[in-house]
């Protein structure tokens, strides 16, 4: 299923598979606060996993600010083979990324 979320072409489609892949979105879902996600998040991920995931969303963020590859590659440490694959996800993934990036910018002035 093809649909555009404000210029990016959704390619990709993705169901959980299972009831742990179900029960996993839900446990996202249900956390309240800020503190109860990041709580989550450092019981379920290492300290670095976390901080990948953040460079994650910051690189797809600095995308959708029209940077070049190269220059998030800069800013964030990461390879600019990272940054494609970001690009990737962000405008040919499921929109998860630009969801995200959307309520952000509603929420809080950091983006």
């Amino acid at each position: 299923m093809k649909k555009k979320i404000n210029g990016f072409k959704q390619e990709e489609y993705y169901k959980p598979r299972n009831k742990k892949e179900i029960s996993l979105a839900r446990a996202f879902l249900n956390l309240k606060t800020e503190r109860e996600v990041t709580d989550f998040l450092r019981d379920l991920l290492t300290l670095p996993e976390i901080e990948e995931f953040a460079n994650r969303l910051e690189i797809a963020r600095l995308l959708t600010r029209g940077l070049s590859y190269k220059k998030i590659a800069e800013q964030t440490g990461v390879s600019t083979t990272t940054v494609t694959r970001v690009a990737h996800w962000l405008f040919k993934g499921c929109g998860g990324y630009y969801k995200a990036l959307k309520k952000l910018k509603k929420k809080t002035t950091i983006y």
